[in-house]
């Protein structure tokens, strides 16, 4: 009994991180997308992907290289589907559906609530998501692929911009950048803003700070100014 343990024990710790190591090294092959970008498609794969892995993981009775054949194979499918699906437009329809029109020139679309099976309360309440309580201050109304609704203002409601106002619209100088984080330079970010490490600490001594080792995290500004919060402040 004890060996039976034991043998289970260390098979599904080495089952578990295979898994584990196999599932980030293709999640990366797969590429990146934002949660809130997932298409249909693109939700069912990431469930479908990690069960299989948790089945390779947690069941004993599973075939540990079936599972894994499994999990990379549906890889693949996924990968080819999305690559078909970039040259492709007809296919991309197909597999991720198209943007619908909700509302039009301030006209509901019941047609389009109907096909998209959209009840009038989850519309109104994608709607309050975005701070707009009344349907007659949108001009345009459209569901995305990834379930999200984008809305188009009347124009009479629309924010100002700087250039209605005739604001300074001249680009910033520079990317507000972390530059010092934990009392360690952040290097890349200075060769990428072709910045030096003098440069920087000609800035700190501005401030009254004499070592970087003080500094609990620095943030470039867009005028060229630094934003520094000291260790000593107890954060």
């Amino acid at each position: 009994m004890d060996t039976f343990f034991e043998l289970n024990f260390w098979e599904m710790l080495m089952r578990t991180t295979i898994a584990f190591a196999i599932l980030l090294l293709l999640a990366r092959i797969l590429g990146k997308k934002q949660l809130s970008q997932l298409t249909f498609f693109h939700y069912i794969t990431g469930i479908s992907f990690g069960s299989i892995a948790a089945e390779i993981a947690s069941q004993h009775e599973t075939p540990f290289l079936d599972g894994i054949i499994s999990l990379i194979w549906w890889t693949l499918l996924t990968w080819l589907l999305s690559y078909i699906s970039l040259k492709s437009t007809k296919l991309r329809v197909l597999v991720d559906g198209e943007p619908t029109i909700i509302i039009k020139d301030g006209e509901i679309s019941f047609k389009s609530l109907k096909s998209s099976r959209l009840h009038m309360d989850d519309v109104l309440m994608m709607l309050r998501e975005q701070s707009i309580f009344s349907i007659q201050d949108v001009h345009y109304a459209v569901l995305e692929t990834n379930g999200e609704l984008s809305v188009y203002k009347k124009v009479s409601l629309q924010e100002a911009t700087k250039l209605d106002v005739k604001a300074d619209v001249s680009l910033p100088a520079f990317m507000p950048s972390e530059i010092i984080s934990d009392g360690k330079i952040v290097k890349k970010n200075l060769q990428e803003l072709d910045l030096t490490e003098d440069w920087l600490m000609k800035k700190l001594r501005k401030h009254g700070v004499e070592s970087v080792d003080q500094v609990f995290y620095a943030q470039l500004q867009t005028n060229g100014s630094l934003y520094i919060s000291l260790k000593e402040n107890g954060i």
